[in-house]
């Protein structure tokens, strides 16, 4: 959401943000696991003094939810009050309520993100998995906008280089367990060809699972994303088949391909219709095919550099804010 704030006010939509964690809360709870009770408690209060302004805005546009873990009043008040508000998801988190472990959350809160969709006025969905629950949820005005960079920022790599053939992967601490599922893949092929593997945003622990191979874990940052992707050969994108991982965006992908990187993904939601339209990669749903792919990938570099040109491509005419502005724009003045 935030990519799109300076090309709306180029087009005269004036954005405030107001997020509701800090930065410094997110980086603890990556690199610790740990939570403050009194940072949450601030944050909510401070959720709560700007939904007092609501009546100086035409719009609110708003990620997920307002009060996470908490019933849906907030939104539902909004609506009673004729407040409009638009809700954006790039995640299926209604699933964090629905399948949660905990009998009391799925109890209570189990039909939360439903609540919300219905009292909205428009639902923007990433993808039709989620634009299929927003339909269910009774929202009477669904839209899907894919998750898009800055294409601009990508720039893709020109000519060889002299680092070894490299294997890379973005996300975070929450999202590097699928790492583990192609471990043992990871490592032959890396192996095989003398290649590393470069995890931008995984956990430094994670390096101790693939010893056995040249394997770099940086830190990730907003300013040193693009050049991280920059120095991979082959973008991975692992997932298991499950409700939440049919939610997500592909994100990953996207970037990988924006920056002229030939991926190699799980054929899990709406990686099917990123990978198998562009014709960016390869999809692979076992361990044996993601070793067949990751072979194509190493071996085959006019097949590879085929895939990078379709890829950028496909970023430039789906996958970027100067593609989907327009119907940005066009939801939000409705």
């Amino acid at each position: 959401m935030l990519q799109f704030v300076a090309p709306l006010g180029e087009a005269a939509v004036s954005c405030t943000v107001k997020p509701l964690l800090s930065d410094a809360y997110v980086q603890r709870l990556y690199d610790s696991g740990g939570r403050s009770l009194l940072a949450l408690i601030a944050a909510y209060l401070r959720r709560l003094l700007t939904l007092r302004h609501v009546f100086r805005y035409d719009l609110l546009w708003i990620e997920k939810e307002l009060f996470p873990y908490l019933p849906a009043f907030a939104e539902r008040l909004l609506a009673l009050c004729g407040v409009r508000f638009v809700v954006d998801y790039d995640d299926a988190v209604f699933h964090t309520y629905d399948m949660s472990r905990s009998w009391w959350v799925r109890r209570l809160l189990g039909r939360k993100i439903d609540a919300v969709m219905a009292s909205a006025h428009t639902v923007i969905a990433g993808n039709r998995y989620i634009a299929a629950r927003a339909a269910r949820a009774g929202s009477e005005s669904v839209k899907i906008i894919p998750t898009v960079v800055d294409h601009q920022r990508y720039s893709p790599r020109k000519g060889p280089n002299d680092r070894p053939f490299t294997i890379g992967w973005i996300g975070s601490p929450a999202t590097q367990s699928f790492l583990l599922d192609i471990a043992d893949v990871l490592v032959r092929v890396c192996r095989r060809h003398d290649a590393r593997l470069l995890l931008v945003g995984a956990h430094p622990t994670l390096a101790r699972r693939f010893d056995a191979i040249h394997v770099e874990i940086r830190r990730w940052s907003e300013q040193t994303e693009q050049e991280d992707v920059a120095e991979m050969d082959v973008g991975i994108m692992p997932l298991e088949d499950k409700p939440w991982e049919r939610g997500k965006c592909g994100y990953k992908l996207i970037q990988y391909m924006a920056s002229g990187v030939a991926v190699c993904a799980s054929p899990v939601g709406v990686n099917v219709d990123i990978v198998g339209t562009s014709g960016a990669g390869l999809l692979a749903d076992s361990p044996e095919r993601w070793e067949a792919a990751l072979e194509v990938l190493v071996n085959d570099a006019e097949a590879r550099s085929a895939m990078e040109r379709r890829g950028r491509q496909a970023v430039v005419d789906k996958y970027s804010i100067r593609s989907q502005l327009a119907t940005l724009l066009s939801i939000l003045r409705q």
